[in-house]
């Protein structure tokens, strides 16, 4: 597909089709990187992605927690009930 840069203030602009950005799943903010000699496009990731799933995981286990309990030096060495 073929597009043209347009003038917007000093800098350039693409029009992106509407169907490129429904099958993408552009809303918001993108990112752009530039590898090689190509600009790729990308929709912005939330930082707090898989948080949900996360907490979902930590409320299937038994202590609440996702890693298994490791003990510490301390733990074995040091500390005493």
């Amino acid at each position: 597909m073929k597009a043209k840069l347009i003038r917007i203030g000093n800098s350039r602009g693409i029009r992106i089709p509407k169907p490129l950005i429904e099958q993408v799943g552009l809303e918001g903010g993108v990112e752009i990187e530039l590898e090689g000699q190509s600009l790729v496009i990308r929709p912005v990731t939330s930082v707090r992605a898989g948080w949900a799933e996360a907490a979902g995981k930590i409320a299937e286990t038994d202590e609440g927690l996702i890693d298994p309990i490791v003990p510490t030096e301390f733990d074995r060495d040091e500390w005493t009930w």
